[in-house]
């Protein structure tokens, strides 16, 4: 039976068991914690499959896109263990898209609904769920990475290039109250609300490079997972300054503070610069599937 109950302690539950990749697991709680504080006014769906007995055997968590109100997002479904190959995921995602058309969605896509996500789409080690995905009808319509950064083989500290800004007026410090509304003012809405959730927060921070007064340029980590690195932008008019090599550090070093061995950037855009600033590496491949309703 499909109910609209679902209890964030029982999927925070079901996830650690049924997650099957170690760094998804661990941080179970997290995510399912981020999914449940999306920004104000998004629509969402939770359903919940119960067993026999009344327990949760699984869990689909959806959405509609803040940027379209057509567009409809699958965000986390899993099924508990001992319920797999029982049609229960794919009951769960049928029951997903039919509320997601009721609510507008003329189309669903199985990946993060930004800036509000836990992965850009499926990891392609989870063959079940890929299987699930083309098996409704989903096809596969872009392709997402995320780099890893070894943090106990890459050295977070930037001394020269801090001592070559500080000769320079620029400031490296933590970013403040405002400085959601300057990312704004740039990179529009979803960074904005990414950056003002790591502000305050354990497990999350966001740092700045300021000069005269001025921003120059973001880094933020934790904003919706703790061990993910990301968002982070440079001001058109600091371009070339070393800005962004500096705040990287800076976050990995808090992230190693927090116990973190590897952080993963997130949703990761420029490949080379990462590669050669901290020697991170491509790993974590995400396939992001739609479907027409």
């Amino acid at each position: 039976m499909i109910v609209d109950r679902v209890d964030e302690r029982e999927v925070v539950r079901l996830c650690a068991e049924a997650l099957e990749l170690p760094e998804d697991a661990v941080e179970a709680g997290a995510l399912v914690r981020r999914l449940a504080a999306p920004p104000e006014g998004r629509v969402t769906v939770r359903l919940a499959e119960l067993d026999a007995d009344g327990a949760v055997a699984g869990v689909v968590l959806g959405s509609i896109s803040d940027a379209d109100p057509l567009l409809g997002h699958v965000e986390l479904l899993a099924v508990r263990p001992d319920q797999k190959r029982k049609g229960i995921g794919r009951a769960l995602l049928a029951a997903a898209e039919r509320r997601l058309a009721d609510l507008g969605a003329q189309r669903v896509r199985i990946g993060g609904n930004p800036p509000c996500y836990v992965w850009p789409g499926i990891d392609v080690r989870y063959t079940p769920a890929v299987c699930l995905a083309q098996a409704a009808g989903y096809e596969r319509t872009d392709t997402a990475w995320n780099m890893t950064a070894d943090l106990t083989r890459t050295s977070p500290a930037a001394t020269a290039d801090e001592e070559r800004l500080d000769g320079a007026g620029v400031k490296v410090m933590r970013a403040g109250p405002g400085t959601p509304e300057w990312v704004r003012g740039i990179w529009g809405n979803g960074w904005a609300w990414e950056v003002a959730q790591s502000l305050g927060r354990d497990g999350a921070g966001c740092w700045v490079a300021v000069r005269d007064g001025e921003i120059l340029g973001f880094a933020a980590y934790g904003a919706n997972r703790p061990s993910w690195f990301g968002p982070m932008g440079t001001a058109p008019s600091a371009e070339g300054l070393g800005v962004g090599r500096v705040l990287l550090r800076r976050c990995l070093a808090d992230q190693v503070a927090d116990g973190h061995r590897t952080a993963q950037i997130g949703w990761a855009g420029p490949i080379a610069f990462y590669s050669k600033t901290v020697g991170a590496r491509l790993e974590r491949i995400f396939w992001i599937y739609t479907k027409q309703l």
